[in-house]
């Protein structure tokens, strides 16, 4: 492989690295909560303000990403995002918002340009899933690296003063602008082939693909293998809080094993899919996850069992969503871009799954409900593991 070649694969595989930094608003709602008093529900919806952008953004601009191109795409996303980083230094809770608003939306634009920018600098169709899933160890890598990235801003730039958590978000915004650099300077090929999807009633045309029932049983299953994501990473130091008062600080190390299972679980998920197939990888993993997610719900083990089980889950879930994504671009691999803008439209779930663990959570005064929501969005993948799906 030439050096020009790699250096455009690394270009596109660390631009993944900028996709992982939503994952931070797992550890800083705790952050945001003690800064602001906010409850559990309120401190749910901080997420919500990062993935409801997908919901609105995810097709649009997959619509004009065929316009734009996939790499001039994945840049906008990029400097949305460092725009976006700038905002909370005021240091308000509204000036929060808009700053998780804001990485929200650069994050629904990278989602949707950067999987199919992979098809750009990959030629060979059978390494796509493997490709894929390569960019979620990236970005799984950058998950993990956010505890760290906040309290590096905490106690650095903010002298140990927690109510200066909000300093991470520059520091978010520095890395994007190194990403941006490396992007602008490869010579990424432009996409040879673009269908003609530039009609105005192509955003109709987009959400049509859903009465295909593949397409929609696998759009709901990127939904709730995202919610199972976020809503992990969200509810896992409130666990080690709740059931075994741990304080905000020590805490944090729960949404870390998270990610760094995640992140193994997704190197090795590279690796087991050329040996395996993804369908039945999926299978595996979903329904060992299921019985994970009802020990940590039922059975209160000590708490390194209970790290171990979070864990377990981000181990067992760190494929799912780029063999879904996967499976949707291979029954209609003529409409990638449509396609990958629908799917993203589903990361939503992201942003649906927090607010009702932290309703559950209050309305019942048992973190068990909160993790109840997890298991509901396991049962769904688990049918959707099991439907048989047809590919082109």
């Amino acid at each position: 492989m030439k050096a020009k070649q790699l250096s455009n694969i690394g270009a596109v595989l660390f631009s993944f690295f900028v996709m992982g930094f939503c994952d931070i608003v797992g550890i800083s709602s705790d952050y945001a909560r003690e800064a602001f008093g906010w409850s559990q529900t309120m401190a749910g919806l901080l997420p919500s303000m990062v993935f409801v952008w997908f919901l609105f953004f995810s097709v649009p601009i997959g619509v004009k990403m065929n316009k734009w191109g996939r790499k001039n795409t994945v840049l906008l996303g990029m400097a949305v995002t460092i725009v976006g980083m700038v905002i909370p230094l005021m240091g308000t809770s509204w000036a929060c918002l808009m700053g998780y608003a804001a990485l929200g939306i650069g994050n629904a634009i990278l989602q949707v340009s950067e999987n199919p920018l992979i098809k750009n600098v990959v030629s060979d169709e059978k390494m796509l899933t493997s490709s894929l899933t390569a960019g979620q160890v990236v970005k799984a890598v950058s998950s993990f690296c956010g505890p760290f990235i906040l309290l590096f801003a905490v106690n650095v730039l903010g002298g140990g003063d927690a109510q200066r958590w909000y300093l991470a978000f520059p520091v978010l915004g520095a890395i994007t602008l190194l990403s941006a650099l490396w992007l602008i300077v490869s010579p990424i090929p432009h996409e040879t082939t673009i269908p003609d999807n530039t009609s105005s009633d192509t955003i109709g045309a987009t959400f049509a693909l859903l009465k295909d029932p593949t397409i929609l049983l696998l759009f709901f299953g990127i939904f709730f293998a995202v919610a199972i994501d976020v809503g992990t990473n969200f509810v896992s130091s409130k666990i080690m809080i709740n059931r075994y008062g741990w304080t905000l600080k020590a805490a944090g190390i729960a949404p870390q094993v998270y990610f760094i299972y995640r992140t193994i679980g997704a190197f090795f998920g590279v690796l087991l899919m050329t040996k395996i197939a993804e369908k039945t990888y999926f299978r595996i993993n979903i329904v060992a996850c299921i019985i994970v997610i009802l020990s940590l719900a039922f059975v209160q083990l000590p708490e390194m069992w209970a790290l171990a089980q979070i864990g377990a889950i981000g181990f067992l879930c760190s494929c799912i969503f780029p063999i879904i994504y996967s499976m949707a671009v291979k029954a209609k691999p003529s409409k990638a871009n449509l396609i990958s803008g629908l799917m993203i439209t589903a990361v939503a779930g992201g942003g649906a799954a927090t607010p009702l663990i932290g309703l559950a959570t209050d309305v019942a005064d048992t973190i068990t409900a909160g993790i109840c929501v997890l298991l509901l969005c396991a049962g769904y993948l688990t049918w959707c593991a099991f439907m048989e799906i047809k590919t082109a």
